[in-house]
């Protein structure tokens, strides 16, 4: 009887693991980033958990950092991360060392003078399901000022935990600092 009953035991044990085990893998993703393309807020060879279940209950706000198939980059075999920007319905453009959201200046403290873009786009409006990402290295970036919107079906879902290099590990907890200027803007490219 006392057999029977450690088999038992070791056969709930084992199927109470793989159920875990499984919904973990369901729910969460590793992803090493490659590139200084999110830096300095992600470095190079830095690792993360990714959400994947965030999105099924609600869309990526701006400002939420996104680990997505890159079939749209043209690279269907890797997984790219950047930072949401413009959201579906709104008028992105970026000039003036700035990005602009319907006419009004983004204010992101998470990006430093030297990695302010140098670059002009748009204004273009982002389709329904779409979204502009950008990576906060903005001048050293393959993201939508290259290759246009990110469809929500590639997107596999959001950065949570930085867990290595120890030193890096935080939690991407609720929105960052990112700020619409209300003032008037003039867009002359």
């Amino acid at each position: 009887m006392k057999r029977r009953s450690a088999v038992r035991e070791l056969l709930e044990t084992a199927v109470l693991t793989i159920a875990i085990f499984l919904v973990v893998r369901v729910a969460l993703q590793n992803f090493k980033v490659e590139g200084d393309s999110m830096f300095p807020t992600l470095h190079n060879g830095e690792y993360i958990l990714v959400n994947k279940v965030d999105y099924m209950i609600h869309s990526p706000h701006r400002g939420d950092i996104v680990v997505f198939h890159a079939v749209q980059a043209g690279q269907p075999d890797k997984d790219f991360i950047k930072r949401v920007i413009g959201l579906p319905g709104e008028t992105v453009a970026v000039h003036n060392s700035a990005v602009y959201i319907n006419n009004h200046r983004l204010t992101e403290q998470y990006i430093d003078a030297a990695h302010r873009p140098l670059y002009t786009e748009g204004p273009t409006k982002v389709p329904k399901d779409e979204y502009f990402v950008l990576g906060d290295n903005r001048n050293n970036s393959q993201d939508s000022h290259l290759w246009g919107m990110l469809s929500k079906q590639y997107i596999i879902g959001k950065a949570w935990v930085s867990y290595w290099p120890p030193k890096e590990l935080h939690v991407f907890d609720g929105p960052p600092t990112v700020h619409l200027n209300l003032g008037p803007v003039t867009l002359n490219g």
